[in-house]
């Protein structure tokens, strides 16, 4: 009897116009995993997606709202198991190591492990891919904590307890950036693996844009540092403002004590009212501080609930 003997367990795989690589997907995740569903999530494809997945004996779930977030949301909810492998449905991944990544979850107590990129072939990973998943991990890493190398990867195993207790707000491929933060903000044990990555099939297009969506990644991190770290990010905006009022108001008070006039009013009202914004933004930032760690503590009871994987296992 090996660990995941006793564990459901569920392949997910988000999908847009792969008709060229589901089927391959399906075979080599039933080859490694016997006995553990695929669940094909099909989000408007216009080829034979949906035909081809059920073909090769997939679960095929449609999601009409357009976007990998979206798909995403309708995954974790619309499925049930004790791990979910999700991957990416171009058949650039390993399959040959998901069960390695399953065992190392349960075994090791963890709720996420992400399955890092290694790749030699400039096809499979480009550069301009390469630069910025190196580029976001970073900013990530700078204002959430230092865990990944690789937050943009679509390979991962996650924990019943990490799926139920996802908000899932984003609607595109910042998903990765939002799966990411939400288990370092509940301070989840987590881990990466290396996995070979591979080049899309000829005749397979990439759907990732690298700077519309690089763009729209980045700008889900600072929505994500505005909404998880409120008294960080509003102390930013209210320490600029105070150093922008101070700086107008030296010549001001200079000009003062020498003369005792205060002749550019119009400056020292700028001054005051920069003042006062910061005040106003610093207040905010407490208040919003407040709320959200009572949210955080909400998010941890519902992940709290539900036993850590492996739990009551020999």
């Amino acid at each position: 009897m090996t660990i995941l003997s006793n564990q459901r367990i569920a392949i997910v795989v988000p999908c847009y116009n792969e008709a060229l690589t589901i089927a391959a997907i399906v075979r080599d995740f039933n080859a490694c995993l016997p006995g553990a569903p695929v669940y094909v999530f099909d989000n408007n494809s216009t080829d034979d997606t949906v035909a081809v997945a059920l073909a090769a004996g997939a679960i095929v779930r449609k999601v009409p709202l357009q976007g990998k977030g979206n798909v995403i949301r309708r995954m974790f909810a619309d499925v049930e198991a004790d791990i979910y492998i999700m991957v990416d449905g171009d058949d650039t991944y390993d399959a040959s190591v998901a069960p390695q990544l399953a065992e190392k979850l349960v075994r090791e107590g963890l709720d996420m492990v992400v399955g890092t990129r290694v790749s030699t072939e400039q096809e499979a990973y480009r550069f301009g891919h390469r630069f910025g998943n190196k580029m976001l991990t970073g900013f990530v890493a700078a204002v959430f904590g230092n865990t990944f190398t690789d937050m943009l990867s679509g390979y991962r195993v996650f924990s019943r307890r990490y799926v139920k207790s996802f908000a899932a707000h984003a609607a595109g491929f910042e998903t990765e950036t939002e799966l990411t933060v939400h288990a370092l903000e509940l301070r989840m044990p987590v881990a990466e693996v290396a996995t070979e990555y591979g080049a899309r099939p000829e005749g397979s297009v990439s759907k990732l844009n690298t700077y519309r969506d690089g763009i729209r990644i980045l700008w889900m991190i600072l929505r994500l540092f505005k909404t998880e770290k409120p008294f960080a990010f509003f102390s930013i905006g209210a320490l600029a403002c105070a150093l922008l009022s101070l700086g107008l108001a030296v010549p001001l008070l200079q000009t003062y004590l020498e003369t005792g006039l205060v002749p550019r009013l119009p400056t020292a009202i700028l001054c005051s009212g920069l003042a006062l914004f910061g005040l106003i933004l610093l207040s905010c930032g407490l208040i919003l501080d407040t709320v959200t760690k009572g949210r955080v503590e909400q998010k941890r009871f519902a992940y709290l609930a539900i036993p850590a994987p492996g739990v009551g296992q020999p």
